[in-house]
């Protein structure tokens, strides 16, 4: 948090702004004194959109249904004005942590405090569900812990549930991997059963640290979910009665609100609920808004805002109008985006600057920190680094942003989020330029058994890593060895021409990338082509793979008609070099998944697209 002097002090209407809380690729979000005095996180975009007619009136639209939801349990809106030259919206101010922070911070909460946060949430979907909405990204950095109980909040992708079944229109699944509904990952329509099923994830989440459907990629926990069972082994028993009902796979089976407050029970009377570390949190977030609403100059207090999640959830939301379709993206960023005249089909990224996605394909991590020895590549984006014998460093290029972290300055110049220190590990990422979704990150962890010492300070020593890298990476001299070179520097979303997508969508699909090797190609029917370093498919025994000719090339197919009807293709374009070369390689997949509701399409028909798009791929891969 930034507090604002005297001569940056200025107005949004009559709110006064206080201290910028962050900021997003959309706009700042500032804590503002209200009229009446009082605290409110205040949203105001950037005046490069004020011209921008298209997303005037999304964020007209995004105003209106925050003002239809009301309860104990939501964040209110207070004001807003759409019309000014730059838009703002005011909510109220909740002083204390995201769910996830607090997760991250304490640890899992225990059963009774599990049950209180179930009793609010419940609260809060009733109210929401009563305005006729769903929520829709329901998820724990979108659930603030204040004293008083849990606050839901970001209703920018809220969408009314007359006319909500046009999810993917633009190409996009809104809602958070780990966190959605098997029918809003497949794009299908939906009911206020979703914001159910995506609370049972939720309280698991609380209960054990973890979604229920986590897997090691986004592609991963959207299978798990749409197609897997939840791992429910950690949660207690004495929650089974609450949570298991709210993830039935068939919509009709889950509990309405009502329904689910006879499971909860009645509950005892408390004035905080939480444990006592998250209370110490909410009490700091009080302390340290008081002194700025006062006038303090918070430098002098402790270290600065323990910022509540409001602000930096409505980042989110202000980089998240890309996700339903901004005509303006900031470079880099996750978003949709209409194709244009130009063939092949154009992305999002920025086409120079040493940080932009083009240059850190360009890198190799492994090559990035060379005051550590390398102890494994997990991918193109991913290495490990040895310590010594009890911490190890992973570093990322690319990785998406967590909201979860709180931040913290900045190293190499670039804004800095932190998450831990936590039993040993400590994340610390920076947000790359212009795009705000996504960073550079260490994971320091430790490994071995032994105690590291009292000297052992994860953060600060992950932070000098990092610095390391981005400095190196500014140089640009890291760069593959030819070996990894030719498809470590593929765009994914170059490989498919306009009149190849036509082929098999029937239409110009849009285009999503938020990973440096990974295209999402959706119109109708969905596409992902993505590069990385897997296992060989031709040394899988697995009777559900088989082996085919595409163009000339032997590839491996697998299909599925479990849920949305689904078919993949597969195969290794380049070894690897190491000890991992037996049984991993360079790996193309190309898949082709249906519309949900889209009964036309057979498993027949989605391999045959499957490969129609690998022979795209194979004639857009460079040859080596």
């Amino acid at each position: 948090m930034k507090v604002l002097g005297d001569g940056e002090r200025e107005y949004a209407g009559r709110y006064r702004l206080l201290a910028m809380l962050g900021e997003g690729g959309m706009g700042r979000v500032y804590l503002a004194m209200a009229p009446d005095g009082r605290p409110a996180a205040l949203k105001r975009i950037h005046p490069a959109f004020s011209h921008d007619h298209e997303f005037r009136e999304r964020f007209r639209r995004e105003v209106e249904t925050s003002r239809q939801v009301s309860g104990a349990f939501t964040a209110a809106v207070m004001d807003a004005d759409t019309e000014a030259g730059q838009q703002w919206l005011a909510s109220v101010y909740v002083a204390g942590p995201s769910l996830q922070d607090a997760i991250d911070t304490a640890g899992p909460l225990p059963p009774t405090a599990v049950r209180h946060l179930a009793a609010g949430l419940v609260s809060a979907l009733a109210d929401i569900h009563r305005a006729g909405l769903v929520h829709r990204d329901l998820k724990p950095s979108n659930v603030l812990l204040a004293s008083e109980g849990p606050r839901v909040i970001d209703f920018g992708i809220a969408r009314a549930v007359e006319g909500s079944s046009e999810l993917t229109s633009t190409g996009s699944v809104v809602g958070s991997a780990g966190f959605t509904s098997p029918e809003q990952a497949e794009g299908r329509s939906l009911t206020t059963a979703s914001d159910i099923f995506s609370l049972g994830t939720l309280l698991v989440m609380a209960a054990t640290g973890k979604s229920p459907y986590a897997g090691n990629t986004t592609p991963q926990t959207l299978y798990n979910v749409v197609h897997g069972e939840p791992d429910l082994s950690k949660v207690p028993p004495e929650l089974m009665s609450i949570i298991g009902p709210c993830l039935a796979r068939d919509p009709a089976q889950r509990p309405t609100p009502d329904q689910l407050r006879g499971l909860i029970g009645g509950l005892p009377p408390t004035n905080n609920p939480w444990p006592e570390r998250i209370q110490q949190e909410i009490q700091g977030c009080e302390d340290d808004v008081d002194a700025v609403l006062a006038g303090s100059d918070l430098r002098k207090s402790r270290s600065g805002l323990v910022v509540a999640l409001t602000a930096l959830i409505m980042i989110a939301a202000l980089g998240a109008t890309a996700l339903i379709g901004v005509t303006k993206p900031e470079a880099g960023t996750a978003t949709t985006v209409a194709a244009q005249t130009q063939d092949p089909i154009p992305t999002t990224e920025a086409p120079s600057g040493p940080l932009a996605p083009a240059s850190l394909r360009k890198l190799d991590p492994c090559k990035l920190v060379s005051s550590l020895e390398r102890y494994d590549r997990r991918d193109y984006d991913q290495c490990r680094f040895e310590v010594n014998d009890n911490v190890a460093a992973t570093l990322e290029l690319g990785s998406r942003v967590s909201t979860s972290g709180r931040t913290e300055g900045q190293t190499a110049g670039l804004t800095t989020l932190v998450r831990g220190p936590e039993e040993g590990r400590c994340t610390v990422t920076v947000v790359l330029p212009r795009a705000p979704t996504n960073g550079i990150e260490v994971n320091l962890r430790r490994i071995g058994d032994d105690d590291p010492g009292e000297d052992y300070t994860p953060c600060k020593t992950a932070r000098q890593y990092l610095e390391e890298a981005v400095k190196a990476a500014r140089k640009g001299e890291a760069t593959w060895d030819e070996h990894y070179r030719t498809l470590a520097e593929v765009d994914t979303c170059l490989l498919i021409s306009r009149q190849q997508a036509q082929g098999v969508f029937g239409q110009t699909p849009s285009v999503e990338s938020d990973y440096l090797r990974e295209c999402t190609y959706s119109g109708g029917g969905e596409a992902e082509v993505s590069i990385e370093i897997s296992g060989n498919p031709a040394e899988s025994s697995s009777d559900s793979i088989e082996k085919v000719e595409v163009g000339g090339k032997d590839v491996y197919q697998r299909a599925s008609s479990t849920g949305s009807t689904y078919c993949g293709v597969e195969w290794a374009e380049a070894p690897v070099t190491g000890e991992n070369a037996d049984y991993y390689a360079q790996i193309v997949e190309v898949s082709y998944r249906a519309g949900y509701n889209d009964e036309s399409t057979t498993v027949e028909l989605a391999c045959e697209h499957a490969r129609k798009l690998t022979e795209a791929v194979l004639e857009g891969l460079p040859t080596s």
